[in-house]
């Protein structure tokens, strides 16, 4: 999509399921480029660690931020076109500001190497309302956070939210080195003492935490704990089978890339999709997605991630065998929802309520 777009997109809000639920938008039009976007200015950029930097968001004039909840991620507009998605890592109480931190990725998509190379104090830049798919439970009696290098962006966020409440909970932190550690001077002032756990692997994961060991026990699954748990590929694939005998509802993450590679095809059929409140009916072939197939028509729904990790498309549906393919709607909300960019149809016709 257009980079710092001031107009808002011909799907954009059609549908209430395409705006958060649990966030809201600021009163005050001086930092809004279209609905659900602010325009904010990059106030500090600081190193953490080892290819981390921290970036500082305010408002231009100085006005609060929308409420954000701990787990909640933006999409950042980026230079070229990019658009990509950042967890927010700063106290989300504290609305003065909110703090990204963006590890480089050499073999990324160009998003990171944006925010290192192109992003400058002072710059304005376009940022969506806040998404939250990575909420805290309410009320959980113990909270179990597992970070892994720049999965601990998130996590943080909770920290300080679990701690503002006064929960119990403990944090663990995996990274290569401390000098790959970011946040851990503020972590310390954070998390209440003895309750942040540091592993440094030195690049050899089994010198790290030893996370099967950590969650197999039965005592925290049946003590109503939760877990929840952010990092790179490996780190993921370890928590995901330390934690299967755990109760679906105790167990939370949240992905930066798609856990396996999509097939390079499709899957085969083709199916009609209805845009009920457009009136419009679109085919979609085996080789093309849907969010394609809409924006071929001439019209466009915000997208990301284009993967199923970042809820930007996730739209309603009135009718169809949906074959959900993304990696963050709940049970329930599939019922209603699908992801736009990934989802497919088993049924001849899908109706989006579009």
């Amino acid at each position: 999509m257009p980079v710092l777009a001031e107009v808002q997109h011909p799907l954009a809000g059609a549908t209430s399921n395409s705006t958060p639920t649990s966030t809201s938008t600021p009163t005050s039009t001086s930092t809004r480029a279209m609905p659900d976007t602010l325009r904010l200015q990059v106030r500090a950029i600081r190193l953490l660690a080892e290819r981390i930097h921290a970036f500082e968001l305010h408002s231009p004039d100085s006005e609060a931020l929308p409420p954000a909840a701990a787990g909640a991620h933006v999409d950042v507009h980026l230079p070229g076109g990019l658009v990509r998605p950042y967890s927010l890592a700063g106290n989300p109480r504290d609305r003065t500001h909110w703090t990204l931190g963006v590890l480089r990725e050499t073999a990324g998509r160009g998003g990171s190497r944006a925010m290192h190379e192109q992003l400058r104090v002072g710059d304005v830049i376009t940022v969506s309302a806040p998404r939250n798919a990575f909420a805290l439970a309410p009320a959980a009696p113990h909270s179990l956070l597992l970070a892994g290098g720049i999965g601990i962006t998130p996590l943080k966020a909770m920290a300080h939210e679990l701690a503002a409440q006064g929960a119990d909970f403990d944090l663990h932190y995996s990274a290569r080195t401390p000098r790959h550690a970011a946040f851990v001077e503020e972590l310390r002032r954070i998390v209440p003492p003895g309750r942040l756990h540091l592993h440094f692997d030195q690049g050899q994961p089994g010198r790290g935490l030893d996370i099967a060991a950590l969650l197999s026990g039965p005592g925290l699954a049946a003590a109503g704990t939760h877990v929840y748990y952010c990092g790179p590929a490996g780190f993921m694939q370890a928590c995901a089978s330390a934690s299967r005998h755990w109760a679906p509802a105790q167990v939370h993450c949240e992905h930066f890339t798609a856990p396996a590679p999509r097939p390079a095809a499709l899957p085969e059929g083709s199916f009609e999709v209805l845009l009920s409140r457009q009136g419009l009916r679109l085919q979609v072939p085996p080789e093309q997605t849907i969010v394609r197939a809409i924006e071929l028509a001439g019209l466009r729904v915000p997208t990301s991630c284009l993967s199923g990790l970042c809820g930007a498309c996730k739209t309603g549906y009135l009718e169809g065998a949906v074959d959900h393919q993304d990696y963050i709607l709940s049970d329930e909300e599939k019922q209603h929802c699908l992801t736009v960019c990934v989802s497919r149809c088993r049924s001849p016709l899908l109706v989006l309520d579009l």
